[in-house]
């Protein structure tokens, strides 16, 4: 499959590499610097669990032609930077678009622009960063695949989707995930992250072992996660994926523990601190994304706004170790009565 992958940043040029690697014929588009570095040094990843580091050597491109023809063209870059390039796409009459991003807003503007039967979308599974002129990621990895979901815009699946993800997984270290409403993923996935713990994640400067010492963040971004959930079930978007129901479901003081021991994995750095720390343009632009969701909804979402308005207005960090909210015990006190009052009917029946 000839594949152009339009964005030759961190995940963009992991990508690209890992397709060449699985057989295809790819082409990378790049500018300025990085185009510079590519060409003298090709694309350099560095495992950032072992340290290893490959060269991989990919065809590259400055700019997309209106007759350039491709299978397939991947876009791997911010939201904010895939709106401004929308109009060069629907220049180029290639027959597939998969865009691989955060998106709150929906398909829409894609589909407006180049025609919604070109439009796939998804989201990469993957991160990394520069440094210097290399990557160093995580994931697309042998202990740990970079999995690739996409879907069609408007739900469902085809046999042409099936064969796009087959040719993906060819990729060394990719694999793929059909989800049958890649907007309603997208959704969840964007208010499980940005009008949440990105906030609360600058609250604590960006510092994972802050954050996870630091209650009051958390119970912020756990509370946020959970009125955006709430937003989206009542616009009718189906919980996806399926476990996320249990963020709804476990009391606030079990998850508190749960996410103060997720954040401190140093894995955190690279999955969550270091991106939103250089993404503040695709924060706000996903955030307000997500807050049009908001008002449509009608739901009260009085922390959403608190970390929105202080993210957006640049606010000092919270104290390191803040334990000042009080967190709802309420889940956990209804249960343990509810056992107590079974013990106890049991007893006096038996």
């Amino acid at each position: 499959m000839r594949i152009l992958v339009f964005g030759a940043g961190p995940l963009g040029s992991l990508f690209a590499a890992r397709l060449q690697q699985g057989g295809h014929e790819v082409v990378l588009l790049a500018r300025g610097q990085r185009l510079k570095d590519l060409r003298q040094h090709g694309v350099v990843l560095k495992n950032w669990s072992t340290g290893e580091e490959e060269e991989i050597r990919v065809d590259l491109i400055e700019k997309l032609n209106s007759d350039d023809r491709y299978d397939l063209i991947l876009v791997i870059m911010r939201k904010n930077s895939a709106l401004k390039i929308l109009p060069i796409l629907a220049e180029n009459h290639s027959p597939k678009v998969l865009f691989l991003m955060n998106n709150a807003a929906g398909p829409g503007a894609l589909m407006d622009a180049l025609g919604a039967e070109r439009v796939l979308i998804g989201f990469p599974g993957a991160a990394g960063y520069k440094e210097e002129s290399k990557i160093v990621y995580i994931n697309a990895e042998p202990e740990q695949p970079a999995v690739i979901n996409l879907g069609l815009p408007g739900g469902g699946t085809s046999d042409e989707l099936e064969n796009i993800a087959a040719e993906l997984e060819k990729g060394r270290y990719l694999e793929t995930e059909i989800q049958e409403n890649m907007d309603a993923w997208s959704k969840y996935h964007v208010g499980l992250l940005f009008p949440s713990l990105a906030p609360a994640a600058y609250l604590c400067n960006y510092d994972r072992l802050r954050m996870s010492k630091t209650r009051d963040a958390i119970v912020l971004a756990i509370r946020a996660m959970k009125e955006g959930f709430r937003v989206l079930r009542k616009l009718g978007y189906p919980v996806t994926p399926k476990k996320f129901k249990q963020l709804l479901l476990i009391p606030e003081p079990i998850l508190v523990a749960f996410v103060s021991k997720l954040i401190k994995n140093p894995r955190m750095d690279i999955a969550m601190m270091r991106h939103a720390r250089v993404i503040r343009d695709e924060i706000q632009q996903l955030n307000a994304e997500f807050m049009l969701l908001v008002e449509q909804s009608g739901i009260f979402t009085p922390t959403i706004h608190f970390l929105i308005r202080e993210f957006d207005r640049k606010a000092p960090a919270l104290p390191e170790g803040s334990r000042s909210i009080r967190m709802d015990w309420s889940a956990i006190i209804l249960a343990v009565s509810f056992i107590m009052i079974t013990g106890l009917l049991i007893a006096l029946l038996v």
